[in-house]
């Protein structure tokens, strides 16, 4: 069978239905159109502005997290403070004949089978042999490749006229909300602990982007960072899940080659060690909830952690959630990072802003404070002009780190000077401490806006006798319901505006239909999952009744009109069923 011949696949479909009904498409298409770049058409972007809306429910109304929005260019030292410059980079190669550019990595997971977390730890050298030993050839034009590079995927630019002023645009929406930290630390009243979330386009010069909504070069990213105290149980809301289950692949499991899933509570994969954080197990779970809120059973779901060399540099621990799609397998639709203190520490140390927060003792604690003293008439003859120098360092030193150095060593090295213990003079003495400071840590569920809105497209999607229909759960579905005249004469198209304005004017999302058979406009509106649609005929010009016909099951009810509205309220919000709308209507 050749392969024009073969059936497509799930993604094939969806895509062309995507692009023909108006959901998607490739941006710039009058131009020949630009890899990683879409753009969304109505029906689209209702459905992301739903899936949002139901993370917003789940996540920020749920613990009071704060939503912000900042700017998606940031000056280079925003990105240099939280390594991205340093560790934002893709191995690349360029087709010697064609002069096209791919992922490296990506060519040997999608032509040699070999999986992400071995492409992702290979060095360039490793990447050249795999790709020689595997006759790895250009997936455009069949030419071989050059020499592997590493390739920065950040977008870069100058803000302002001048060349110096290095600015990025965003590959998270993280850093900004690390880099207000402080304002927003005064905002909620000091006090731990609190979260931050930010919905925004994100950039990433991906090299070859080629799997759709799954892998763009602007996207929209859902980035939330929790703000705690590392030595407090503060997880108010574990005890409410603590019983509730998470299908992990863990990184031991990875390294011995299998990927099972194990099915553990979130109790027991803390106390078992297999999550670090309290809060990082509630908000896998919240995302599991999530999925399955959108469509996706709890069985297609999981969490794999990565492994030492796949983990981000700001990560003590990472795991990623995938959902499984027919094309390409298992795929991530959420990160799950815990960040630890580093980005707030990092971002400390290159502005110079204390990023340290304060916790009061209930009462004072008694310490013994040990103290290093520089000694100026030791320092100076030992170090001359520099005397004055190694006192500033040796003053900002810690002095335990000072005094077991000088236990273990004999001296302390401070940059190129060796410092002394007859040089100091260690004192202690006793301190009443009222409190601490200390740099807050941070858990962070991140999610791909775009890709949670692919995954609910292929998860919607089935056929029946013949028809495509998208089965959205009702509360995200893009227009939630049809209003159609039985036959566009009789009075009928003016009675089924009337009901259309009414629902319009009570905030649902409608669409008014009256082109075609009756049939031909149920059919559209299956195509793009509305959920109910609302017929009015000539019994609703006897006695103001309508028929409400279901999507999935296509069955019918009569209901009055003037109870619409109440019946349409409680069903888009899970009060009510379908057979909770009226009475049964045989056709």
């Amino acid at each position: 069978m050749t392969d024009e011949n073969k059936t497509p696949d799930k993604f094939t479909i969806i895509n062309e239905l995507a692009r023909r009904r108006g959901f998607f498409w490739q941006s710039y298409e009058i131009y020949g159109g630009v890899s990683g770049f879409v753009t969304y058409g109505f029906l689209g972007f209702k459905l992301k502005q739903s899936i949002e809306k139901k993370l917003r429910q789940l996540f920020v109304n749920k613990f009071g997290i704060l939503e912000i929005e900042s700017p998606i260019i940031a000056p280079s030292k925003v990105f240099e403070a939280s390594g991205h410059v340093g560790h934002f980079k893709e191995p690349m190669v360029e087709c010697l004949k064609c002069k096209r550019r791919f992922r490296a990595d990506h060519l040997l997971q999608e032509f040699a089978e070999i999986s992400p977390s071995e492409a992702e730890k290979l060095s360039l050298e490793e990447v050249e042999t795999a790709i020689d030993e595997h006759k790895i050839r250009c997936p455009e034009c069949e030419g071989t490749f050059g020499e592997p590079k590493y390739f920065l995927t950040m977008f870069k630019t100058t803000i302002g006229p001048y060349s110096e002023a290095v600015g990025y645009g965003r590959p998270e929406a993280a850093q900004g909300i690390f880099v207000e930290f402080r304002r927003l630390y005064e905002m909620v009243r000091e006090k731990l602990p609190f979260g931050v979330m930010q919905i925004g386009h994100a950039l990433r010069n991906e090299i070859s982007p080629r799997q759709g909504l799954i892998r763009l070069r602007e996207f929209t990213i859902i980035d939330l960072e929790f703000f705690f105290n590392p030595e407090e149980s503060n997880c108010f809301p574990l005890k409410d899940v603590e019983n509730e289950t998470l299908p992990l692949v863990l990184a031991e499991k990875k390294l011995r080659g299998l990927e099972e899933i194990v099915e553990v509570t979130v109790k027991k994969a803390l106390e078992k060690g297999y999550i670090k954080a309290e809060w990082q197990a509630v908000f896998m779970l919240l995302a599991k909830k999530l999925l399955v809120a959108l469509g996706v059973p709890a069985e297609k779901q999981r969490f794999i952690e990565k492994l030492p060399w796949e983990k981000a540099h700001y990560a003590l621990q990472s795991f990623d959630q995938e959902v499984y799609v027919e094309r390409w397998g298992w795929v991530e639709v959420s990160g799950h990072a815990y960040r630890t203190d580093y980005d707030l520490k990092s971002h400390m140390q290159f502005s110079g802003v204390d990023m340290r927060v304060f916790k009061e003792h209930e009462k004072p604690v008694e310490r013994m404070q040990t103290a290093v003293k520089p000694l100026m008439t030791k320092l100076g003859p030992a170090f001359k002009k520099k005397a004055a120098k190694v006192a500033e360092m040796l003053s900002e030193a810690d002095p335990g780190e000072v005094e077991a150095h000088f236990k273990k060593n004999g001296y302390y090295t401070l940059e190129e000077y060796k410092v002394l213990p007859e040089h100091v003079e260690i004192t202690r003495q006793k301190v009443k401490e009222r409190g601490k400071r200390f740099i807050p840590h941070v858990v962070e569920p991140s999610f791909g806006s775009d890709r949670l809105v692919y995954v609910a497209l292929e998860y919607a999607y089935r056929v029946k006798d013949g028809r495509a229909i998208l089965s959205f759960p009702r509360d995200i579905a893009p227009i939630q319901a049809g209003v159609y005249p039985l036959v566009s004469k009789d009075g009928l198209p003016e009675k089924a505006l009337q009901v259309y304005k009414t629902l319009i004017d009570e905030g649902f999302t409608v669409e008014y239909d009256e082109a075609g058979s009756i049939g031909r406009r149920y059919a559209r509106a299956d195509e793009i999952g509305v959920p109910l649609g609302i017929t009015v005929d000539y019994e609703t010009l006897k006695d103001n009744t309508v028929t409400i016909r279901d999507r999935d099951s296509w069955r019918q009810v009569r209901s009055q009109i003037k109870n619409l509205p109440e019946l349409l309220h409680k069903y888009f919000r899970w009060k009510a069923d379908f057979k909770d709308l009226g009475k049964p209507f045989e056709v």
